[in-house]
């Protein structure tokens, strides 16, 4: 992927396609294509083989996708499961029929089996049942990496997969009711700061254990990959530390600069138990995240309080 490529990154706007674009532009790659929704519907088939025989890009980063947390992903379960696989059916096939070199495509470690054994090596995906309230996310997102690796299989095609832990970092979605559990927290005690509220709660036992990825950190592992492998199978990317649910509140209670009480709240669904990433895979093909997990939440606070938009 050479300097003057021309780049389509999908999902630009979003937390993750926003970070590589910083990154590729940070590297000097110039030719980036970008289309917002409004621009360009993924999900629309004529528009998306439209785009492509006009731009014709070399290389394709899909992280476009509809994404939530627990609560919009049991709501909206219908909306989850067809607008992900319109995208990625529409930008993957477009991208074999017209000659892109490379595409990489997001997965996400909640589409891992809800028991599997921990950490989650890459083989455990589909060795048994969904988490319930995620189903309909997890299939279309299976699918997405199925169809990259039998395009590969059946036709060649250098399309690669990448499966990160559970992300946080600038540009996250902090509504409450289709957030993510860590933009979720740190909106929940920014607000109790400054209404001076005596209690903040947080869903569920605060028992369950999660990994936690920066975007910029996964950012880098999507263009090193995208540079140093070309495999049929998805590869996991994460820190490799997890920790509790309680332990994540504690965190952001403090760096945010709250003195109230936590409350949890067990009527609340709780999820999958755990969710830590085996990434050796990536680490021995050279790959290590930089970011701590309390200065990547610190320095995202920051970020958060400087938007009047999300606050």
């Amino acid at each position: 992927m050479k300097k003057e490529s021309k780049i389509f990154v999908a999902g630009h706007r979003g937390m993750v396609g926003s970070a590589i674009v910083k990154n590729l532009n940070e590297k000097g790659y110039f030719n980036i294509v970008t289309r917002t929704s409004k621009e360009l519907d993924l999900r629309n088939q004529e528009d998306v083989r439209h785009f492509f025989e006009s731009e014709r890009p070399e290389y394709v980063f899909l992280a476009a996708a509809k994404v939530g947390g627990i609560l919009a992903n049991n709501i909206y379960r219908a909306d989850f499961l067809v607008d992900n696989l319109a995208i990625q059916l529409n930008v993957i096939q477009q991208s074999y029929l017209n000659d892109v070199k490379k595409l990489l495509f997001l997965g996400s470690s909640c589409i891992y089996p809800k028991m599997a054994p921990q950490p989650l090596k890459e083989e455990y995906l589909l060795c048994n049942y969904l988490e319930e309230t995620n189903e309909p996310y997890a299939i279309a997102k299976i699918a997405g990496l199925k169809m990259c690796e039998n395009y590969k299989l059946q036709y060649g095609c250098n399309f690669i997969s990448i499966m990160p832990a559970n992300l946080y970092g600038p540009n996250d979605n902090y509504n409450l009711q289709n957030s993510h559990v860590l933009p979720a927290l740190m909106r929940k005690f920014y607000e109790a700061k400054i209404n001076n509220l005596p209690v903040v709660e947080v869903w569920g036992s605060g028992k369950p254990m999660r990994e936690f990825l920066h975007v910029d950190d996964l950012a880098e592992a999507c263009f090193f990959l995208m540079m140093n492998y070309n495999g049929h199978r998805f590869i996991n990317a994460g820190s490799g530390i997890d920790i509790t649910i309680r332990e994540l509140a504690e965190m952001i209670r403090d760096i945010t600069g709250y003195t109230g009480a936590l409350v949890f709240d067990p009527e609340k669904p709780d999820g999958t138990p755990r969710k830590l990433l085996d990434s050796s895979r990536i680490n021995e093909l050279g790959w290590k995240p930089k970011i701590s997990l309390k200065e990547g939440i610190t320095a995202t606070y920051r970020s958060y309080l400087k938007d009047p938009a999300i606050v």
